[in-house]
């Protein structure tokens, strides 16, 4: 594996490859599952590295790249993936509840009902933040809930982003 530090306007983010394949973007103070196995890790800024650099430089300079331009190994159940794949089609300076995520996951399995919290558990394992926008997942009634970075963090990538915060709430506020 090889790893790099990358300092963004949010807080440093530990960008990790494995065979010329994007596998993690942490942030600084996350618990990093791939360190926790006994495989070589070396700082050694790749190619897929460099690319990953130059998409987040132009993510925070409001250029909006394209999730494709980056080669991502998923790891996860295959629920876990789909999950994160859906993650990547919601749009730019656009929000999805976890509900409406389950209501679309609960369809194509041929469900009458999904967990939006089996959503919140997916979502909770996403390894490439910012990158694949876990961050746009909001809780009912736009709340601004469950973010690995922080719900801060969370709420200055949906500014960064363009979405209108007055629509949305931290989860200790009500209504």
């Amino acid at each position: 594996m090889n790893i790099v530090t990358y300092p963004s306007p949010i807080g440093n983010l530990i960008l990790i490859s494995r065979k010329e394949k994007l596998i993690g973007v942490f942030f600084e103070e996350q618990k990093i599952p791939f360190l926790q196995k006994k495989e070589e890790v070396r700082e050694n800024q790749t190619e897929i590295l460099r690319g990953t650099i130059h998409w987040l430089d132009r993510y925070f300079n409001k250029e909006n790249p394209d999730i494709n331009e980056l080669k991502i190994e998923l790891t996860g159940s295959s629920f876990q993936q789909r999950i994160l794949s859906i993650l990547t089609e919601i749009p730019y300076g656009k929000t999805r509840t976890y509900k409406s995520i389950a209501e679309q996951i609960g369809k194509e399995m041929g469900k009458k009902k999904m967990s939006p919290q089996a959503i919140g558990g997916a979502v909770a394992k996403n390894p490439i933040a910012i990158i694949i926008p876990c961050h746009r997942v909001v809780g009912v009634n736009h709340q601004l809930t469950g973010y690995a970075g922080g719900i801060d963090r969370k709420e200055k990538l949906l500014e960064h982003e363009g979405v209108d915060l007055k629509m949305c709430l931290h989860s200790k506020e009500k209504k």
